[in-house]
């Protein structure tokens, strides 16, 4: 009887042991696999996203008052109505940190009104008025083709193919924040005029607080920042690990899926004193928003040319586009 009770006995531990190891087979075979789960979004058309770049270059440094940033900001608009969406501008002026008083404009084009799951995308579109971190001409104006002009250029291509490709089953708002980039130069002026956070971010903080569409909400938001550059890394950044963490797990998996893994780095940086316009879009508006911004770990710093004359379009990589484009577009698609 003893015999026979652990004869049965091994073979139902054989039995488990097989069952559990065909389970665990077929988990990581599904895990290896999971890109085939992901909907395929459309292609994106890199050489448009270029193209658009450039064409915020030429317009000259997109500076609040000047020309080049009026003009550069009727061009938004009559794109984003060329590709079907609907616009709104919030036009306000505001201060600088040295007493300027500047005229902004936040450009908001929404697809899709009807439905209620939104999706919210954003970048800034004014460039810094003074090179403070160029070696030789602090005072120069940028081209800002990396700062700024990089995750636009992004989001006009998906507003492209929006509005001409293949639409989404979700709505989707895309902001361009102005006034994001003028900031200070590290003088201390004191306490900030009227309700501002920061010198930093002031379209961000405006539109935060006073959304276009009154109790306007979505079910997350994406920031891109510096999203062209050549070797381009984004790491979770803490302002979004605490906000919106569950988002940024899901935007660095699909990427890491895609074979993106050169530029998505699943580690963390920035877990304090980081300045950027999802900040707010958290703390007012009460969306949960993740930053895909450029950081170098190993210097401890953002891209090469930032602040500096060299933030043109010889350092935009098309490399760098395609991986950041392609993956916000599955993850649109994917929703």
């Amino acid at each position: 009887m003893m015999v026979r009770h652990r004869l049965t006995f091994y073979l139902l531990l054989a039995l488990f042991c097989s069952v559990l190891a065909c389970s665990e087979s077929k988990n990581s075979e599904n895990k290896k696999g999971s890109l085939k789960t992901l909907i395929s979004a459309p292609a994106l058309n890199v050489d448009s996203v270029y193209s658009f770049i450039q064409k915020q270059v030429d317009f000259g440094p997109r500076v609040p008052n000047s020309q080049a940033h009026k003009a550069a900001g009727e061009w938004f608009e009559e794109k984003f109505r060329s590709y079907g969406a609907k616009v709104y501008l919030q036009e306000f002026e505001e201060y600088t940190y040295s007493g300027i008083k500047i005229e902004l404009k936040n450009i908001i084009a929404s697809f899709n009104p009807e439905k209620k799951k939104r999706l919210l995308l954003a970048a800034h579109w004014d460039t810094r008025p003074f090179a403070d971190s160029d070696p030789e001409d602090k005072k120069a104006p940028l081209d800002g083709a990396n700062d700024g002009a990089s995750g636009v250029g992004v989001l006009l291509e998906v507003a492209r193919i929006i509005g001409s490709v293949q639409n989404p089953d979700v709505g989707i708002d895309i902001i361009l924040f102005d006034g994001e980039d003028w900031g200070d130069a590290g003088e201390d002026f004191g306490r900030m005029k009227g309700d501002k956070d920061s010198w930093w971010c002031l379209g961000s903080q405006y539109w935060s607080k006073k959304t276009h569409i009154p109790n306007y909400t979505a079910y997350y938001g994406v920031l891109l920042d510096m999203v062209g550059a050549k070797d381009a890394t984004f790491y979770y950044d803490g302002v979004s690990q605490e906000n919106a963490g569950r988002i940024l797990t899901q935007v660095w998996d699909i990427a890491n899926e895609l074979g993106h893994q050169k530029y998505f780095k699943q580690e963390s940086v920035l877990q304090n004193g980081l300045i950027d316009d999802h900040v707010y879009v958290n703390k007012y508006a009460r969306i949960p928003m993740i930053d895909i911004m450029d950081y170098r770990k190993a210097q401890n710093s953002f891209f090469p040319g930032h602040h500096t004359t060299q933030d043109n379009m010889e350092g935009i990589s098309k490399a760098t586009l395609q991986a950041v484009g392609e993956t916000l577009l599955t993850v649109i698609f994917n929703e």
